[in-house]
């Protein structure tokens, strides 16, 4: 873990503490339905950590996943987490309001193509 702070126009970095990977026993999402950057990291205690952002939280999750599936191949458990999102391999997303929005992207690309079509006088 990592402190950050600045002091003028220097950014200032120290290291707070340090875990192994291959100590990690499970990484607790909270919350899966919802857009929070919260999440515990379990080892021989539990620690309540809190991300930048949501997406910086999975992205966070889903480096610590590849890291022990490249070196460890140990089996530590990633709960409360999206899979759609956590897996690279996944393009589309299975939620509700991720349809709609991929439903409105097809929408304006589609009045785009028409505008560029049409010819003007």
């Amino acid at each position: 873990m990592v402190k950050h702070w600045r002091v003028d126009r220097e950014e200032k970095y120290e290291i707070v503490e340090k875990w192994f990977l291959k100590d990690l026993e499970m990484i607790d999402g909270k919350e899966a339905d919802t857009d929070n950057p919260y999440f515990d990291l379990h080892f021989h205690k539990v620690y309540n950590m809190e991300a930048y952002s949501c997406a910086s939280k999975y992205t966070f999750a889903r480096t610590l996943n590849k890291l022990n599936a490249m070196y460890l191949k140990k089996d530590f458990k990633v709960v409360n987490f999206d899979d759609t999102y956590l897996n690279d391999d996944s393009i589309w997303s299975s939620s509700n309001r991720d349809f709609l929005v991929v439903m409105r992207v097809c929408f304006y690309a589609s009045n785009l193509l028409c505008l560029s079509l049409c010819r003007l006088s």
